[in-house]
């Protein structure tokens, strides 16, 4: 699914406003000053992203998103959406960028 992931991060690679970085231990998008954006999921399928907590919690009701917890700790500002959707998960990480800036 990383490769996924990676298409649909190209467009904002292309125009400079995300660039491979690492986090946690894996290959993840963050804006050119440092911020962490998005990654692929580590374990399965899908896109983890950066959203206002609030988003996350409207993802999560909505079924759309599922909590992030690695190790078990919950990423309040981060959500995993599996179901796989160019357009969608390119539309989520805009709302991330802009989120982060």
């Amino acid at each position: 699914m990383s490769e996924e992931f990676w298409d649909a991060c190209a467009p904002f690679m292309a125009d400079g406003r995300l660039i491979e970085g690492t986090i946690m231990s894996s290959n993840c998008a963050r804006t050119p000053d440092g911020e962490f954006v998005g990654m692929p999921h580590h374990k399965g399928d899908g896109i983890v992203v950066k959203l206002h907590r609030d988003r996350v919690a409207a993802l999560i009701d909505q079924g759309i998103g599922k909590p992030f917890a690695p190790a078990k700790k919950v990423f309040k500002e981060w959500v995993l959406v599996e179901a796989h959707d160019d357009e969608h998960w390119q539309e989520l990480l805009d709302e991330s960028i802009t989120f982060v800036s």
